[in-house]
């Protein structure tokens, strides 16, 4: 049987990488974020002190950079960067480099390599329209600009306790322009993907909602057979 690809897009803080680590533990699924990917880029770029502008070279970066995922953890090259992704200076560029061509060219052919041989629960922005066009399963979660500024405001205020809602609203929006108008794999829901406004909804009743929906679409005693 062909191994399945629940695919889940959205904008940032929409709530679809924990709604995705839950189903992915619930369908024993490997979990990609995709977005990691690009954020691993760019911090990688911020620590050999690339210029943004400078595109040859990032590309020519990023083909050396190894990528790898296991337990919610990433490595670049062996080295654990889990943390540092999450940095506001990476914030800052990963967009700038998720609109390079090349770099996207060069991931989606990671991504795609990695569901060859496994079952993945894969999130990103362009999931179900450039990446798995294909995919049994497509979402797209959605939820306020504000209500997704406060749950990024309440993630990062551990790491960065002056930082304010207001910041992380306008990063917020910055972030949607920037990925909704990039001329490549732009932010947008793909045509047969199931739209969730999140905004009302705990994390709970959003992951049982999609397991539902899965479990339905894909047959119960598929995905049965998928976990054994």
């Amino acid at each position: 049987m062909s191994h399945v690809v629940i695919a889940i897009d959205g904008p940032a803080g929409s709530g679809k990488s924990t709604i995705a680590k839950i189903l992915a533990e619930k369908l024993n699924f490997l979990y990609l974020d995709t977005g990691a990917m690009y954020r691993a880029i760019a911090y990688k770029v911020i620590e050999v002190a690339l210029a943004i502008e400078n595109k040859n070279a990032i590309i020519d970066l990023a083909g050396t950079l190894t990528l790898s995922f296991e337990k919610n953890e990433v490595t670049v090259n062996g080295q654990n960067v889990s943390k540092q992704i999450r940095l506001p200076e990476v914030n800052t560029i990963v967009s700038n480099i998720a609109a390079i061509p090349e770099i996207r060219h060069i991931l989606i052919a990671m991504q795609r390599k990695i569901a060859i041989n496994q079952n993945v629960v894969m999130e990103g922005r362009d999931i179900g329209t450039v990446v798995f066009p294909d995919a049994a399963c497509k979402f797209f979660l959605s939820a306020s600009v504000h209500i997704r500024a406060v749950r990024r405001f309440q993630e990062l205020k551990p790491q960065n306790p002056d930082i304010t809602i207001s910041q992380v609203e306008q990063s917020i929006n910055y972030r949607d322009t920037a990925d909704t108008n990039r001329t490549v794999s732009p932010l947008t829901k793909a045509e047969d993907a199931i739209e969730i406004d999140t905004s009302n909804m705990s994390i709970e009743e959003v992951s049982e909602h999609l397991h539902g929906i899965i479990l339905k679409k894909l047959n119960i005693n598929v995905v049965q057979q998928i976990k054994d």
